[in-house]
């Protein structure tokens, strides 16, 4: 009765904060749900102010701003280079034709939605640039000195550290130092954020108050000073969130508003949320957000605490509020983050940051700014591989979210009973095992492009099998980082049993050495036939990392789960000895046909007895050297799982093989369906794609 009663208090108490929210929901739902007007391909003329320039290997791309925005991206060629880019500078006026791209949407479940960081930007659609002019070269003031600053910063030896820490602009960082800070959680020091804003305003308050007497005159300036620098740094949600609520707690203190200081942010967030519905796509907004209301709300403990106890305790309260939009975006955690935020926010807050404004005025002071640098590299890298504790959870539903979030409120105004800690720690340790819980196995086609990579989960987390990785041919593009590592991670899945390879062709095993370098392996099977060069690179790494592997096996053996390797004969080509599987899960009949070929479906039939296949992964992409009429008729498939690129230069899956496929079952193509999973339980399976 004492906690309905207290329940019905802080409702009482929060109705408008509560209606607040609510309306905002729903007017983010609405708006989320619009189309877009414009279709793919279509051609279009755009006319807008260039708001960024980026430099990339083999494009420029631009941003530009009119009633909308758009992405202009300018592919380099052996063609000579359009000569209006060359002049192009941010604030210019220019004229921009070319065909609409819509942004694709992610086509594998769980992975970073491109589509939707960019709607988180106001930007619908991107244009590829078939000619552009420039309208007006005119910059005004403001884009002018923000030009110059960019300038000045790039002419600096340590430019991109000035550029993070300065404008917030983390892309010019090395990949590797930058993959180390996020693992310490210690990146959002590089967000421009309240840090930033309250340096800042303190220095220049300090300067104001010393040429002028007058209190409101300075903080107007300063106010103004803060939107400039705002813009500087590209209107981020999260310098506008510290920005805006300085001026709000500004305005509350002189016009004495009867709300709380949490209930201003409260209706500020719903604000953000009413100007553009699709922050809530953004992780920046939702980590400055989330964690800044937290702070706000449980200011109280920070109260009569020394610096370093007060340290502690908004190291901790932050990483407790972010712990779930952590896991919904990188589906692990590393729990020393908190201590190591000890070291690392005095480092950057008191030495780094002001730093970086001093060496802009005074450059001689460079080789300091560098040694502390230096120290910030050593010491993130040292921790990544020797003093981490990373625990990989998986994607998080939205119910074990609020369940957290409840807990932890409940923690932090009554911190001194167990019955919270037990519970948090109960919520952990079951979302942390929750695969032991699952009771269907899962079979799921990865959309890895012109290539192929099947993944293989057991009920129960009694086993975890890939078959193949993919690869782009002639790309530094990793699909084993960017795709199928996000992937298991996102599942809870922790290591691979048994890491199978159909053949070693480069689309089927190119992200082998990605895969095992950085995500528990256990073993490796190869087909067979001789190892090629590709094969024979991923063994060196194996035997350094003392990871088994064989080669020709017939059957694999995990718990009461088999796995059939249809041999023939050593065949002198490198897609017919492909490894043909075959297994049987909760009822269901599987073949998966590898890279190979008429000849070898021949003698597979020849040798064993095949008939009504639920579940076919169609031979070599779906090219018409495979998935013979014969071979199709005597299997009898319900479905066939083609894993193929869109737009492919092959002409994957040919026109006749869809033919005869579509005489006996359900076509799932990875270029038209995406990612495709299967929920295998007893006696019956599920089927979803993505699209």
């Amino acid at each position: 009765m004492h906690y309905l009663k207290k329940l019905k208090n802080i409702l009482r108490y929060n109705l408008f904060t509560i209606l607040i929210v609510c309306f905002s929901l729903l007017y983010v739902l609405y708006s989320c749900q619009k189309n877009i007007v414009i279709h793919n391909d279509d051609y279009i003329d755009f006319i807008g102010i260039v708001e960024v320039i980026k430099y990339g290997d083999n494009k420029i791309q631009l941003q530009v701003k009119n009633t909308s925005r758009i992405l202009a991206n300018y592919y380099f060629s052996d063609d000579i280079a359009l000569e209006s880019i060359k002049d192009i500078k941010i604030g210019n006026k220019i004229k921009v034709s070319g065909k609409v791209k819509i942004p694709s949407e992610n086509t594998n479940f769980n992975i970073f939605n491109y589509r939707k960081y960019l709607l988180s930007k106001q930007i619908k659609y991107t244009v590829d640039i078939d000619d552009l002019k420039i309208v007006d070269y005119k910059q005004n003031l403001f884009y002018g000195v923000k030009t110059a600053i960019g300038k000045h910063l790039l002419k600096s030896r340590q430019s991109a550290y000035l550029k993070a820490f300065i404008l917030g602009d983390t892309s010019y960082l090395d990949e590797e130092i930058k993959q180390s800070y996020l693992t310490n959680g210690i990146s959002h020091l590089f967000s421009v954020s309240g840090m930033h804003v309250g340096f800042l305003s303190s220095i220049i308050l300090i300067i104001l108050n010393k040429l002028c007497k007058n209190k409101n005159l300075n903080q107007l300036l300063l106010f103004l000073f803060l939107i400039f620098y705002a813009f500087l740094a590209g209107f981020s949600p999260s310098i506008m969130r510290s920005v805006i609520f300085m001026i709000v707690l500004f305005i509350k203190e002189k016009m004495a508003l009867p709300y709380s200081t949490f209930k201003l942010f409260i209706l500020m967030s719903c604000f953000f949320l009413l100007y553009n519905p699709y922050y809530i796509y953004n992780t920046g907004f939702i980590y400055s957000f989330i964690i800044s209301g937290f702070l706000i709300y449980f200011s109280n403990i920070l109260k009569n605490k020394n610096y370093f106890n007060k340290l502690f305790f908004v190291s901790s309260i932050a990483f407790l509020a972010s712990f779930p939009i952590s896991l919904f975006n990188n589906f692990e955690l590393n729990f020393l983050s908190p201590l190591l935020n000890l070291i690392f926010v005095p480092l950057v807050s008191f030495v780094i940051f002001p730093l970086s404004f001093v060496i802009l005025f005074f450059p001689s002071l460079t080789i300091i700014y560098e040694f502390f640098i230096t120290i910030l590299e050593t010491i993130s890298l040292w921790c990544t591989s020797n003093f981490s504790l990373i625990m990989i959870f998986g994607k998080p539903s939205i119910f074990v979210v609020i369940f957290y979030y409840l807990l932890v409120v409940f923690i932090l105004k009554n911190m001194k009973k167990k019955l919270g800690y037990i519970l948090l720690f109960m919520l952990f340790l079951v979302h942390f095992n929750s695969r032991l819980l699952f009771s269907s196995s899962k079979i799921t086609m990865i959309d890895v492009g012109q290539g192929d990579s099947l993944l293989i989960e057991f009920q129960h987390n009694k086993g975890i099998i890939l078959v193949d990785t993919g690869g782009v041919v002639g790309s530094s593009y990793s699909l084993g980082k960017s795709t199928i590592i996000p992937y298991l991670k996102s599942l809870g899945i922790k290591k691979i049993n048994y890491l199978v390879f159909t053949h070693g062709d480069y689309d089927h095993m190119g992200e082998a050495i990605n895969l095992v370098e950085n995500f528990k392996v256990e073993n490796v099977i190869f087909n067979c036939g001789e190892f090629n060069d590709l094969e024979q690179d991923l063994i060196k790494v194996l035997d350094k990392k003392r990871i088994p592997y064989y080669s020709c096996i017939s059957e694999l053996n995990i718990g009461k789960n088999k796995m059939y390797f249809l041999n023939t004969k050593d065949y002198n080509d490198e897609n017919e000895n492909s490894s043909v599987i075959y297994t049987e899960i909760n009822g269901s009949k599987m073949l998966f046909m590898g890279d190979a070929g008429i000849e070898r479906e021949k003698d597979i039939l020849d040798k064993y007895s095949l008939t009504d296949i639920d579940f076919l992964k169609v031979g070599h992409h779906g090219s018409n050297t495979s998935s013979s009429k014969e071979f199709i008729e005597n299997i009898n498939p319900k479905n066939c799982l083609i894993s193929v690129g869109k737009n492919n230069r092959y002409g994957h899956p040919k026109e006749s093989v869809i033919d005869s496929l579509d005489d006996y079952c359900t076509i799932y193509r990875t270029d038209i369906n995406g990612s495709v999973e299967i929920k295998l339980n007893k006696n019956n399976y599920k089927i979803r794609t993505i699209n």
